[in-house]
């Protein structure tokens, strides 16, 4: 059988991250439900290391991705996160195409952090705060700035100075106005933010929920386990909380999790961004807003057959 292998340089070459957003609002709009997404499952190899299973199906697409997520990866300047998907014809199930998970997965998380964006980021929002300088944030980066262009300040926080610094020179290339957070700490940052992102795998919250001014959305991305939260409780009780599905976030999201066992959280107030998409519910924009995502396998098939549909020819021999 000879299937085609789809890169990271093809996706980046062919697909634009306007194609992905459109694609996963079509797909809540109409065929997905999250809440009936086959769950993810979880293989632990040793110490920081682990592999990831995710299997979904549409009426067009069947599909499964799997990743390695290994901690020691960024000392190594090697991605956490890395693996490989498989596209399947929906009728037949034959493999249509190999496609690197890294960009993939890069991609779609981006396009569904654009797909909140869009509905809370305002014409006079300009300032951003970024925890972390890995693969999500330098994709949320390059992203932001070709979707929201009004979004020009951007203040970058990490442990590593080096890294901090070199993300920001980056970033500055890309026409954001950016700083490191030893220029301007959180506790000055945070409350100017209209716009906050955590993309860190941090076990600890990255700073003070209080600082958070009504109307801010904070989008957490790097945590995908319930034992993990870069966000505090005190932002998650005084916040609209949104998660790709209810479930998956109680067993998947350290956020949910903590806010939920301490009280100040429940099930029934989380909003499924499905909703949100379809406009079904009303955001009381006198809080801040969370939206706190895992992943889902269905975002990784609704990106791959965006993927596989606007691939040319040529690079599916």
């Amino acid at each position: 059988m000879n299937i085609p292998h789809i890169t990271n340089k093809h996706i980046l070459d062919h697909i634009r991250v306007g194609d992905a957003v459109d694609a996963l609002e079509r797909a809540l709009r109409t065929e997905i439900d999250p809440s009936q997404d086959f769950p993810r499952s979880f293989f632990q190899l040793d110490e920081g290391k682990r592999l990831l299973f995710m299997a979904s199906h549409a009426p067009e697409w069947v599909g499964a991705k799997i990743m390695s997520v290994n901690e020691g990866n960024p000392a190594r300047n090697v991605d956490r996160a890395q693996g490989l998907y498989v596209l399947m014809d929906a009728l037949t199930t034959t493999p249509k195409a190999i496609i690197d998970g890294d960009e993939l997965t890069d991609l779609r998380t981006a396009a569904m952090t654009s797909l909140v964006t869009s509905r809370f980021i305002n014409l006079d929002s300009s300032s951003v705060v970024m925890y972390g300088y890995g693969a999500q944030a330098r994709k949320h980066a390059q992203v932001l700035r070709e979707l929201h262009p009004q979004l020009k300040k951007l203040v970058v926080a990490g442990r590593n100075a080096r890294k901090t610094e070199m993300f920001a020179a980056t970033a500055a290339e890309l026409g954001w106005n950016a700083r490191i957070g030893q220029a301007m700490p959180p506790q000055t940052a945070i409350p100017q933010a209209d716009l906050i992102i955590t993309a860190t795998g941090s076990g600890e919250p990255l700073f003070d929920g209080s600082l958070v001014r009504p109307g801010t959305l904070v989008v957490a991305l790097g945590t995908h386990n319930n034992e993990r939260s870069e966000l505090d409780t005190a932002l998650m009780a005084r916040s609209n909380v949104i998660v790709e599905d209810v479930d998956t976030a109680v067993n998947e999201s350290g956020e949910i999790a903590h806010a939920i066992a301490e009280g100040v959280l429940s099930r029934e107030s989380l909003i499924p961004v499905r909703d949100v998409v379809r406009g079904d519910v009303r955001i009381d924009r006198s809080k801040p807003t969370v939206y706190k995502t895992v992943g889902m396998p269905w975002q990784d098939l609704v990106v791959a057959g965006e993927i596989y549909t606007r691939m040319p020819s040529t690079a599916l021999r």
